[in-house]
C-alpha cells in the first residue's frame, strides 16, 4: 500500500480525495513507485491576479488559477469554471480528474482545468467580459491549440469562451478558433456540444438501465443541478421516455411526482435566471433531493454532495454522476457494501462533454465541420466503446466500476510517461 503524500501548494479536502481515489487504483494494478508520483501530481499551476474596473469606478482584483496535469499524451484539457468557492485544490483535483477521464475514453489529450474565484451572478455583462479577457491575456503564453485547450465549466458558458478565443486570437495576430472549445457555433463551435455533456450522462443512464432491464416507461429521474449539464441531461431522459420527478439549483429544488415539463422550466430559467418560485411542483432543499425515491440519481452540480452521511439514506437504483467527483470515497465505501445502487463514475458518465470538445478541435485544425447527427454518432460510438472496456474491466478483475474507470485511465497515462522515459 503506498502512502497517501499531499502536495501542500494543493492541499484540500477534495485534492486529498482525488489523491486516495488515485492510490487505491495504483495500488489496484501495481504501479511502480517510480511512476506513481509523476503521474499523480500536476504537471504545473499558475495563479493570477485579476484587476477588474467596475461598473462604479472601482477596481476589485479577482483571484485565478489553471492547473496543467498531465501533458504526456498531448496538449492538456480541461474547463474554466467562474465560482466564488473556487480553490487551487479544488482546480487540481478537476484536472487530475480530467486527466484519467481523457486517456479512458481514448483522446490524445492530458487534463487541466482552471477557475476564478468570483460569482458571476453578481457582475455586469461588461464586468464578466472584461474579466473573462484579462484571465485570458495572462492564459496565453500557457495555453495554445498544441498546449492547452480551455472549455466551459460551472458558470462558464460559449459567450465566455468567444470572448477568450477572440482575445488570444488578437495576441497571436490571427484567428485561432482552436484554442477553445465550447464556442458558438459562428465562430467554429461544433453542433452537438452545448448539449454533448448532458447528452452523454442520459446516453449512459439509458444504457446501464437496458442492463438492468429497467424499462424507460417506468423511469423516475431526480436530477440536482439545473445549469448546462442538469438541464441538458434532464431533458434528454424525459425524451427518453423518463419522468423527471425533480430538479434543483443553488436557490433550492423543485419535486413534482407526477413529473416536470422540463422545456416550461428551462423557458422559466432562461428569463428569471434560477429556479426560485418556478411553479412546476413543490419546494424541497438540495439535501432532500437527494434522498428521494427514484430509479436514477443525477448529481450534476459540484463535488461531494453524496457523503458517508446520507449515502445510507439514498432510495435510487442507479448513480449517474453528471458532476465532477460527487460521490466521497466514504459515501462510496457505504454504497459498496449497500450493494443495491449501481455507480456510472464521474470519469465515464460526463465525458461526452470533453469528447465532443475533442471533436470541436479536430473541426478546428481541419477546417471541416460535422453534423449534429455525424457529431452524436460518433459521441455515442465512443461513450459504448468506454462503458464496454470498463466493464471488461470491472469483470476481470472484480473491481468496483469507479475502480475500473480510473485504472484504465491512470494506466494508460502511466504508459505513456514510462515509454516516453523521464527528459535529463
Amino acid at each position: 500500500m503506498s502512502k497517501v503524500i499531499v502536495s501542500s501548494l494543493y492541499d484540500s479536502d477534495v485534492f486529498r480525495m482525488a489523491c486516495r481515489q488515485f492510490d487505491k487504483a495504483a495500488d489496484a494494478i501495481n504501479l511502480s513507485e517510480a511512476l506513481r508520483d509523476r503521474t499523480k501530481y500536476p504537471r504545473r499551476c499558475l495563479a493570477v491576479s485579476l484587476p477588474i474596473k467596475r461598473r462604479d469606478g472601482s477596481i476589485t482584483v479577482f483571484e485565478g488559477y489553471r492547473v496543467q496535469h498531465n501533458l504526456s499524451t498531448g496538449p492538456s484539457k480541461g474547463g474554466i469554471r467562474f465560482h466564488q468557492n473556487v480553490t487551487l485544490g479544488e482546480v487540481a483535483a478537476l484536472a487530475m480528474w480530467m486527466s484519467w477521464k481523457t486517456s479512458l475514453v481514448g483522446l490524445p489529450y492530458g487534463g487541466a482545468k482552471g477557475g476564478v474565484i468570483c460569482d458571476p451572478n453578481q457582475l455586469t455583462d461588461a464586468e464578466l467580459e472584461h474579466l473573462s479577457r484579462r484571465y485570458m491575456q495572462e492564459m496565453v503564453n500557457f495555453v495554445g491549440p498544441h498546449v492547452d485547450v480551455p472549455a466551459p465549466d460551472v458558470g462558464t458558458n460559449e459567450k465566455i469562451m468567444a470572448w477568450m478565443m477572440d482575445t488570444y486570437s488578437n495576441h497571436v495576430g490571427h484567428v485561432e478558433s482552436a484554442v477553445v472549445t465550447g464556442k458558438p457555433i459562428a465562430l467554429g463551435g461544433s453542433q452537438g456540444r452545448r448539449e454533448a455533456t448532458g447528452a452523454g450522462v442520459a446516453y449512459l443512464a439509458k444504457k446501464y438501465l437496458e442492463d438492468l432491464k429497467v424499462p424507460m416507461g417506468k423511469t423516475t429521474v431526480a436530477v440536482q443541478g439545473f445549469g448546462n449539464v442538469g438541464s441538458e441531461t434532464a431533458l434528454a431522459l424525459s425524451r427518453y421516455g423518463a419522468r423527471i420527478i425533480a430538479i434543483s439549483d443553488y436557490t433550492g429544488g423543485i419535486y413534482n411526482p407526477k413529473g416536470i415539463d422540463i422545456n416550461k422550466a428551462l423557458n422559466y430559467v432562461r428569463y428569471q435566471k434560477t429556479l426560485r418560485d418556478f411553479d412546476g411542483g413543490e419546494a424541497i432543499s438540495n439535501e432532500a433531493l437527494l434522498e428521494l425515491k427514484c430509479t436514477v440519481l443525477a448529481p450534476c452540480a459540484l463535488e461531494r454532495v453524496i457523503t458517508d452521511k446520507n449515502a445510507g439514506r439514498l432510495k435510487c437504483r442507479l448513480i449517474a454522476e453528471g458532476a465532477n467527483g460527487p460521490t466521497t470515497n466514504a459515501a462510496d465505501r457505504v454504497i459498496e457494501e449497500r450493494g443495491d445502487i449501481e455507480i456510472i463514475p464521474d470519469v465515464l458518465c460526463n465525458s461526452g462533454g470533453v469528447i465532443v470538445s475533442y471533436f470541436e478541435w479536430l473541426q478546428n485544425l481541419s477546417n471541416y465541420y460535422w453534423t449534429r447527427d455525424e457529431v452524436m454518432e460518433k459521441l455515442f460510438g465512443m461513450l459504448d466503446r468506454a462503458k464496454d472496456s470498463v466493464e471488461a474491466q470491472k469483470r476481470k478483475f472484480k473491481f468496483s466500476r469507479r475502480l475500473a474507470a480510473l485504472t484504465l485511465g491512470i494506466q494508460r497515462v502511466a504508459d505513456a510517461k514510462q515509454s516516453r522515459g523521464l527528459f535529463p
